[in-house]
């Protein structure tokens, strides 16, 4: 009995799905590559002697219900490779996920996050290889964003489902390779907008859905970079536009994928302003990077990265393979993106929606308001000093003619208010779950807000409002559809 195969891009067959009943019938009659566990098996396993006896081993387990592992590969070493889809994984969730390989360009890095990781797999340099010889289920992209098209493509061609790190990609051309490689080979591919799973912005969904203050007609939407978060994406390869696509993409995709899916429309029209004001050329002097700069004493953004064994064990001892300084210069005059931005958006529903980002305040967090024809929903997030974290995370709700009420949401420890447990235990626990809220970020959704950005993005430098239908030929819709089939 074979199971049914389905064609991929590249011209050969995808993996197939097996359930106990084709696993048990392959070991009289080996015709196909499964991937079983922990292992792969070939026509040679299924030959005689020992690779019968491993064959059979494996289908027993499966019958005893032993958890079986999927396989991921992760391209992208960095600080979140490493932890959030590297030694986490490992410690964590190492009874359904098995790392079966790791790839960085740098070789320094690699072998660095190779034992921190704590995955027994082999490691490449090119992500080729890397597929043909590990063969993944799934591939995990944290590679830098402007490659993320590269790497995305690669895996969908060859038959591998995807896991991408937001932003999904940095401009028009990448995202329309993105989504024509998707269209050939239909294979998952998930965006992780960890936001949504976080309880405070999973119960704003909530009550938005139930209606509490009518039908929303606008939104005040304004985020706070501190003057250590927000400078670090200057002082690192996000403040080159080439990198990150700007902070409209790689940071506000996370704030306007929110807003698509608390509002579950798409966007419509942009109309952005922005400026590079205070890092950058605007600085009053400038080093190479922090460790060796002469002005330490006199500037307020000097960051010790030597404090950190981790940070130099991954970075500073590796820049010799490709020049990357992790401590880069805030004030470096090649830095090309924006520190302030602010953006009208119209919603295909019709809400209106006033967004800004600053990357230099005093603290950091972030402050919402929805309009609605019954009420209003509100809240202020304190992500950072000079607060002590919070038990709760409040929301008020005050409705036109009644009363107003504190929502208490406790406070969650964990990346993201919480929001990459949960987002984790989704992707690998349970796949298959009920997804009421649509909290899986689709392909689509990921698009939708980096077409958001894209449009942001030109829009402050033209001027000129940009409609989302001229980026793309996605239909847009005032009510969004769940699944990436119907939509794409």
């Amino acid at each position: 009995m074979r199971p049914a195969v389905s064609s991929s891009s590249n011209g050969g067959a995808s993996r197939p799905t097996w359930n106990v009943t084709d696993r048990l019938a392959l070991i009289s009659s080996p015709q196909e590559h499964p991937t079983i566990g922990d292992e792969t098996i070939t026509r040679r396993a299924f030959g005689i002697g020992a690779g019968a006896v491993a064959a059979h081993g494996l289908a027993a387990a499966v019958l005893r219900g032993q958890p079986r592992r999927q396989r991921v590969a992760l391209v992208g070493t960095g600080i979140r490779g490493i932890s959030t889809w590297g030694r986490d994984l490992v410690e964590r969730w190492g009874d359904v996920v098995e790392i079966v390989g790791l790839c960085d360009v740098n070789p320094g890095r690699l072998a660095h996050a190779h034992r921190r990781i704590g995955a027994d797999c082999p490691t490449f340099t090119e992500l080729a290889p890397m597929l043909e010889a590990t063969r993944p289920e799934r591939l995990i992209v944290c590679s830098v964003d402007s490659t993320h098209d590269d790497m995305i493509v690669a895996a969908l061609e060859g038959g591998v489902d995807v896991l991408t790190e937001k932003p999904l990609t940095t401009d028009r051309a990448k995202l329309d390779r993105i989504v024509a490689a998707w269209r050939q080979a239909r294979r998952p591919l998930a965006v992780a907008h960890n936001y949504r799973y976080s309880p405070h912005r999973l119960r704003i969904k909530e009550l938005l859905a139930e209606g509490r203050i009518g039908t929303v007609t606008s939104l005040d939407f304004h985020w706070y970079l501190d003057t250590s978060h927000g400078a670090a994406y200057f002082r690192r390869w996000h403040g080159k536009e080439r990198n990150s696509g700007t902070l409209f993409v790689h940071k506000a995709c996370h704030h306007f994928d929110l807003v698509n899916w608390w509002l579950d429309s798409d966007p419509e029209e942009v109309y952005a302003q922005a400026d590079l004001r205070h890092y950058g050329r605007n600085g009053p002097f400038r080093h190479t990077h922090c460790r060796p700069c002469p002005h330490q004493a006199r500037c307020a953004y000097y960051w010790d990265m030597t404090k950190s064994p981790e940070l130099m064990a991954l970075y500073a001892d590796h820049e010799h393979h490709d020049g990357y300084l992790r401590d880069g210069c805030v004030y470096d005059p090649a830095i090309d993106i924006f520190d302030h931005m602010a953006a009208q958006v119209r919603y295909r529903n019709g809400a209106l929606m006033s967004y800004s980002c600053t990357t230099y305040s005093p603290y950091e967090g972030y402050r919402i308001a929805f309009n609605g024809t019954r009420g209003r929903l509100e809240a202020w997030i304190k992500e950072s000093q000079p607060w002590e974290e919070p038990a709760h995370d409040e929301l008020r709700l005050t409705t036109s003619f009644g009363t107003s009420e504190l929502i208490r949401v406790p406070h969650h420890e964990g990346g993201h208010g919480g929001g990459d447990d949960r987002m984790r235990d989704r992707l690998f626990r349970a796949p298959e779950a009920p997804d009421p809220h649509g909290q899986g970020a689709t392909l689509r959704d990921g698009a939708m807000a980096v077409l958001a950005g894209f449009a942001a993005r030109q829009s402050a430098r033209t001027g000129q409002p940009v409609r989302i239908a001229d980026l793309t030929d996605f239909e847009l819709y005032a009510e969004r559809p769940r699944g990436e089939t119907t939509a794409i």
